[in-house]
C-alpha cells in the first residue's frame, strides 16, 4: 500500500505537520491500518475509500483510532486534488459528515476543510487543576477572557488559554500522565493558547493520547477552539490567524473562519506541501 507523505498547514515551503494518507479500494483490516500508521509514525494517517459520490475516512494515530484529525484531512484534501483535480470533496468520518477543498498550486496544494460542528462546555475545575499540574502551571498563569473549557469540534480538547507567550514557550510535561489524563477525559489533545491579539494565537498541542509529545499543526483543535471563542463572544472579527509549532522549531499557520451561527461549522484553511517519500 503506497502511503503519501505531506505536510498540512506548511508555511510556505517549511514546517507543517506531517500526515499520512493511504487512498484505497477497501480499507485494510483496523489493526493493518494501526500498524501502518505506527510504521509512518506520523501523528495521524488517514485512510480513505471511495463509497458513491463521496470518501469514507478514518484516521489512526501511532497507538489508536481518533475520529477526526484536522492535518490529516487537509493531507487527504490535497492528495485527492493531486489524483483527481481541483474540487471540493465530501467525506463521511465515523462520526459526521464533512467537506474538504483541494486546489493546486505548482508544488503546493491550498486545502480546506468544513469541520463538525462545534460545541463547548466549561472545565471542570478540579481537571483543570489537574491539567494546570501537569504542566506545572497555576491558575495565575491563565488568561481570565478566556476561561478553561471542553471544546468540541469533531472531537474533544481542553482548552487552556495562557497569558503570557513566554509561559506557552515553557510548556513541558510528561507523556505517560498526560496519556493517563487525556485518555480517562476523553480529550485527542491539550489545547494552550496565548493571544497576541483578538485575531491571532499561539499555540501548542500536546497529544499524549495518541503517543505523540506535540502535534505543530492541530486542525481539529483549530476549529473547536474557534468554535468556543464564538461560543464566548470572543471579538474574533469572523476569523482568527493561528500559529503553531514555532517552539518545536517547526513553523505552521492555520487560519479558521468564523461564521455566526452557533454550533456551526468552522473554515480551516492552510497549504500542504508534499514530502520526499
Amino acid at each position: 500500500m503506497k502511503v503519501q507523505k505531506i505536510a498540512a498547514f506548511s508555511d510556505g515551503d517549511v514546517g507543517g505537520n506531517p500526515a499520512g494518507v493511504a487512498i484505497c479500494e477497501v480499507f485494510p483490516e483496523a489493526a493493518n491500518m494501526q500498524g501502518i500508521a505506527a510504521q509512518v509514525g506520523f501523528s495521524e494517517t488517514a485512510f480513505a475509500v471511495p463509497s458513491g459520490p463521496r470518501w469514507r475516512v478514518r484516521y489512526f494515530s501511532p497507538e489508536s483510532e481518533v475520529p477526526f484529525c484536522g492535518h490529516a484531512t487537509i493531507a487527504l484534501g490535497a492528495a485527492l486534488a493531486l489524483r483527481h483535480g481541483d474540487g471540493v470533496f465530501a467525506l463521511t468520518l465515523n462520526n459526521a459528515e464533512i467537506t474538504v477543498e483541494g486546489r493546486r498550486s505548482g508544488d503546493r496544494v491550498a486545502a480546506a476543510l468544513q469541520s463538525p460542528p462545534t460545541r463547548s462546555r466549561p472545565a471542570a475545575p478540579a481537571v483543570v487543576d489537574e491539567a494546570l499540574a501537569l504542566f506545572g502551571y497555576t491558575q495565575g498563569d491563565l488568561d481570565p477572557r478566556i476561561p478553561p473549557a471542553v471544546a468540541h469540534g469533531g472531537a474533544d480538547h481542553l482548552v487552556l488559554a495562557l497569558r503570557s507567550r513566554a509561559a506557552l514557550a515553557a510548556m513541558k510535561y510528561d507523556l505517560d500522565a498526560g496519556r493517563r489524563l487525556m485518555n480517562r477525559e476523553g480529550w485527542v489533545t491539550i489545547l494552550l493558547a496565548h493571544a497576541e491579539t483578538a485575531q491571532r494565537f499561539h499555540t501548542r498541542n500536546p497529544f499524549a493520547s495518541g503517543g505523540v509529545y506535540e502535534d505543530p499543526a492541530t486542525g481539529a483543535a483549530t476549529a473547536a477552539f474557534a468554535g468556543y471563542l464564538r461560543d464566548i463572544a470572543w471579538p474574533h472579527q469572523g476569523a482568527i490567524d493561528i500559529v503553531q509549532g514555532e517552539d518545536m522549531g517547526v513553523p505552521s499557520r492555520l487560519r479558521a473562519e468564523i461564521p455566526p451561527e452557533p454550533g456551526s461549522s468552522i473554515r480551516v484553511s492552510g497549504t500542504a506541501r508534499l514530502m520526499e517519500s
